[in-house]
């Protein structure tokens, strides 16, 4: 079976702490199952499918980890740039500080490609540890 990575990488960034994503092993179809918006009844279909054909679990938004990914980007700047990225990711508040300072140094197109670029690397990652082929 070959995947999409896009498909792959979109299905990760739209999980949340109520939800989850699987790719059905025969089908290669990924399914979105979530406490908030679907009833235990239609959980449960969709688990007793999955069941049937076997399934991946795909990574979730904790496993992308951002604000490691936002480190290594403050690690690829320089001067004035890596001085305001690391103070803006030091405690409470880390996440809302990084982008409002990637804002207003105007260099958030550069920090969205890297966070695309590194979420890439890392659905590579996982599809390579499951032998599943990808485009």
């Amino acid at each position: 079976m070959k995947v999409k990575l896009d498909d792959i990488i979109e299905a990760i960034e739209m999980q949340d702490e109520s939800s989850e994503c699987l790719l059905d092993k025969e089908t290669g179809k990924i399914e979105w199952v979530s406490d908030m918006a679907q009833t235990f009844e239609e959980q449960e279909e969709i688990y007793d499918r999955l069941d049937e054909h076997g399934f991946y679990r795909l990574p979730t938004q904790r496993d992308l980890n951002e604000y490691d990914t936002m480190e290594d980007f403050v690690y690829t700047r320089t001067g004035r740039e890596k001085d305001m990225l690391s103070v803006a990711i030091e405690g409470r508040g880390a996440f809302r500080r990084f982008k409002d300072t990637v804002n207003r140094l105007g260099i958030d197109d550069e920090w969205y490609n890297y966070r695309d670029e590194a979420n890439k690397r890392k659905a590579i990652e996982w599809c390579e540890e499951n032998n599943l082929e990808y485009e």
